[in-house]
């Protein structure tokens, strides 16, 4: 590491530690050529991830917009606070782990529905609705019907 004061290349660890929650790690440096003392801080350097949307623009991943859209299919429903942050931080932890630099916002509604539809059924097809793009009352109903064949297929048989 660099020392500010006198330019010279090199400096001894005298102490390191994590740091912001085991986020970084803070280092207590001394320049070996003037002997003046400082902090410096290691982080993990993340690529930036991009969404790639259906009109091929890109724009830069922000777990924020997932976490709005989740709020919304969940208004007025009985699914708490820590339950979506969880489902919010899954999506963003596979999305990352994935080692991508580009997703396909398509496969981000995915996610997020496959997480709502254990989470809470009405948000489910709350969210689908909007991400579908349901242009008709049929599609709507087509959509509810397979969901409720796939969850009880009992009644999928009696209706044949």
């Amino acid at each position: 590491m660099k020392c500010f004061i006198c330019d010279a290349a090199d400096s001894k660890v005298i102490d390191s530690r994590a740091a912001d929650e085991n986020s970084s790690i803070r280092r207590r440096r001394e320049c070996l050529k003037c002997g003046i003392r400082f902090t410096t801080y290691e982080v993990v350097e993340i690529s930036p991830i991009f969404v790639i949307k259906s009109d091929n623009r890109r724009q830069s991943f922000d777990p924020n917009k997932i976490k709005s859209g989740i709020i919304k299919a969940c208004e007025k429903r009985p699914v708490p606070m820590h339950a979506i942050d969880k489902l919010v931080g899954e999506i963003e932890k596979k999305i990352s782990n994935s080692l991508v630099q580009e997703i396909k916002a398509k496969e981000i509604g995915e996610m997020i529905m496959a997480g709502l539809k254990g989470l809470d059924p009405v948000a489910y097809v709350r969210f689908a609705s909007v991400y579908r793009q349901f242009t008709d009352v049929t599609t709507f109903v087509d959509f509810i019907k397979d969901i409720d064949g796939k969850k009880n297929p009992s009644k999928a048989t009696k209706q044949s």
